[in-house]
């Protein structure tokens, strides 16, 4: 999977490297990530805990592009939108782990080949090394085969 060596150097993209986001886990077939993000004096906010934005960025691309490696180039998968609802301040190294199981992964291929599209959402916990809720986030996912794209005339 070539997506697995974008994957590894994920943590070199400016928004991670700035934030200290990086991925912990991964397992072969990319149906599993853990990344992590631990607080340094530049990712944190003016009292001290993790800089929300950074919370939100970490869990940006993930759904997308592991979409993108198991529904292949027929479709166009796209992170359309995201909600972050705050549960606690972070005060130290977090986690959000994306699993995307066979199923869903045939759930979306079939709802997107029978309809024009399918936006599915997903949601991601960010949590401390004690397994604490520190925010949830709503991932909505754009996916359209690409013969179903209208042509202009």
């Amino acid at each position: 999977m070539k997506l697995k060596n974008v994957f590894q150097w994920m943590w070199l993209w400016p928004p991670f490297l700035g934030s200290s986001i990086s991925i912990k886990e991964m397992n072969k077939d990319l149906t599993r990530i853990v990344v992590q993000m631990k607080r340094r004096p530049w990712s944190q906010n003016y009292v001290g805990t993790q800089y929300g934005g950074s919370l939100f960025s970490m869990t940006d691309p993930f759904y997308m592009l592991m979409l993108i490696e198991h529904l292949g180039k027929q479709y166009i998968v796209w992170d359309k939108a995201g909600a972050i609802r705050y549960k606690k301040p972070a005060k130290d190294t977090v986690y959000a782990t994306f699993e995307l199981a066979k199923e869903k992964i045939a759930e979306i291929k079939k709802f997107a080949d029978e309809n024009p599209k399918y936006e599915p959402t997903f949601l991601v916990e960010i949590k401390d090394d004690e397994g604490n809720v520190i925010a949830e986030v709503d991932r909505l996912i754009y996916v359209k085969r690409k013969d179903k794209i209208k042509k202009p005339s």
